[in-house]
């Protein structure tokens, strides 16, 4: 096939165009092995332009339009510093579901973050969402990494495989949450609740959790609407756990109490 010259490309206007507002950006790139297969094969997303090194190439399905380039070329294209194992997908991004799909309590366990912005935070929540069966997640449309870059690296997949819902308050959207008959619990680190007891009694597919930004917590509007607020039960030794990890802890606890695992 036809070799595009992608080492000639400007490096300015390439930067330039993964720097996009990500309350605005429809399209991005994709990079490293495990987020790009995965992006491939989720028809939610449209390809725009594919880049792989020679052994990158062995990889995707036969009949995949991409160009050849080398690791130089590629890393032109991507943010400094970006691992991309000779992988890079320029894509659009997959549709957001609307609130109203995941609202019915019998539908399973979701995930709310809070003004929760960093890309690796998102992208690591997602993960744990796949892991333990999360139905969705819920983001704030203006403050929520798309779902590229970072975020999709981080997940390692997980972006293509969870549902997420995009809504412009939070607050309101725990409102009709709790109207549909969900049960809405607010991770806070002086939360009366300890996680266990909270899953004990309320866990099920109609629990909703709520996580905030790690050096503020929960707004609170956001708080006042959950029906329960929870604290993780730590030694003490540190002051507060990372999103990400709360998120897996809380997801890993929900997961063991239901009773339809599968394991």
């Amino acid at each position: 096939m036809t070799k595009p010259n992608t080492r000639n490309r400007s490096n300015r206007t390439a930067k330039s165009t993964s720097s996009r507002n990500p309350a605005e950006a429809n399209e991005g790139w994709i990079w490293g092995r495990h987020a790009v297969l995965a992006a491939l094969a989720n028809p939610r997303r449209e390809s725009r332009r594919l880049l792989l090194t020679l052994n990158a190439q062995r990889e995707i399905p036969a009949g995949t339009p991409f160009e050849d380039a080398k690791p130089a070329s590629i890393s032109a294209v991507l943010p400094d510093g970006a691992v991309h194992q000779g992988f890079a997908l320029r894509t659009t991004a997959p549709a957001a579901e609307p609130l109203k799909a995941v609202a019915d309590a019998t539908h399973g366990v979701l995930i709310v973050l809070d003004s929760v912005t960093d890309p690796h935070n998102v992208g690591a929540v997602f993960r744990s969402a796949a892991a333990f069966g999360a139905r969705a997640i819920i983001l704030q449309d203006r403050k929520a990494p798309p779902l590229f870059g970072a975020t999709a690296k981080a997940s390692v997949g997980a972006t293509e495989t969870v549902r997420h819902v995009r809504v412009t308050n939070i607050a309101d959207a725990l409102i009709e949450l709790r109207k549909a008959g969900r049960f809405v619990i607010g991770l806070s680190g002086d939360g009366p609740r300890p996680l266990p007891d909270a899953i004990r009694e309320h866990g099920g597919p109609g629990l909703v959790i709520v996580m905030g930004a790690e050096d503020k917590g929960l707004r609170p509007r956001v708080a006042d609407n959950c029906d329960l607020l929870v604290s993780i039960p730590t030694t003490g030794a540190i002051e507060s756990l990372n999103i990400s990890t709360a998120a897996a802890i809380v997801l890993y606890a929900a997961f063991a109490a239901r009773s339809d695992r599968k394991v």
